[in-house]
């Protein structure tokens, strides 16, 4: 089978797909070299802040791709990538993403202003997608809970319109309790997933509701961040060398 097809099977297998974000290649052997690890997803907030750039297609979309190669390149494992928004052009975005090396990725209809993207135009755009390539494993964002009026009836009918479209999976960010979860499940008819963080159900809580793809977006980068950020304070200050200091990302 190919990537894709692997990448696919995994939304249907009755285990939750579990993606730790990466960036560029030592994040996503890091990543690929945690038990139980069977795909890397790049995250456009964590690959665009380490190009200086901030999110939202600041970073031009031949340097986003790069990052996509990269990371492709340097795992054997199937690779889905944050497209955004598509760069204004979803369908020819998805072949320069196959052609990177991506097995699937993310395309959302929230705008840079704010709000959602006109409905009609949004699923026109997953369809695009799919025209692109029949392989391609779509996981279709919807920002209803981030840009939109947060409602599960308009996540819902924009999800399934997705999903007859031609997406493989419904990506619905922003949603953290267990009650608006499941009935996004229940709604949906298809595979759903959701952004971890702080006060999101665990893993096997998500699984138990039925989610069938659970990532951590630039939540990979901030705890590399964050842990840096310990070790340079506190051998700025005078301490001793913490032990995560002798830690080796995996070479290819």
């Amino acid at each position: 089978m190919s990537r894709a097809d692997d990448l696919r099977q995994l939304h249907l297998d009755p285990a939750i797909l579990v993606l730790v974000n990466a960036w560029d290649a030592a994040s996503a052997r890091t990543v690929a070299a945690a038990p139980g690890c069977r795909a890397i997803a790049t995250a456009s907030w964590s690959v665009a802040a380490a190009h200086g750039y901030p999110d939202g297609e600041a970073i031009p979309r031949a340097l986003a791709l790069e990052a996509v190669r990269v990371v492709a390149a340097a795992v054997d494992l199937p690779v889905t990538a944050d497209l955004e928004r598509g760069y204004d052009d979803p369908g020819e975005t998805t072949r320069l993403a196959v052609a990177a090396g991506a097995a699937g990725g993310n395309v959302e209809d929230g705008l840079a202003e704010g709000g959602l993207r006109a409905f009609e135009d949004s699923v026109e755009r997953i369809a695009a997608v799919r025209a692109a390539d029949a392989g391609f494993v779509i996981n279709a964002r919807t920002d209803e809970f981030l840009r939109g009026g947060k409602t599960v009836e308009e996540a819902v009918r924009r999800g399934c319109a997705y999903l007859e479209a031609g997406a493989d999976c419904v990506f619905v960010p922003g949603v953290r309790d267990a009650e608006t979860i499941r009935a996004l499940v229940d709604g949906m008819g298809g595979p759903v997933s959701v952004l971890a963080g702080p006060g999101s159900p665990s893993v096997r809580e998500l699984e138990e509701l039925g989610v069938a793809r659970v990532s951590i977006g630039p939540g990979g980068m901030g705890v590399a961040m964050a842990a840096l950020q310990r070790a340079a304070a506190e051998l700025l200050g005078g301490g001793a060398p913490l032990d995560d200091l002798a830690f080796r990302p995996p070479q290819a």
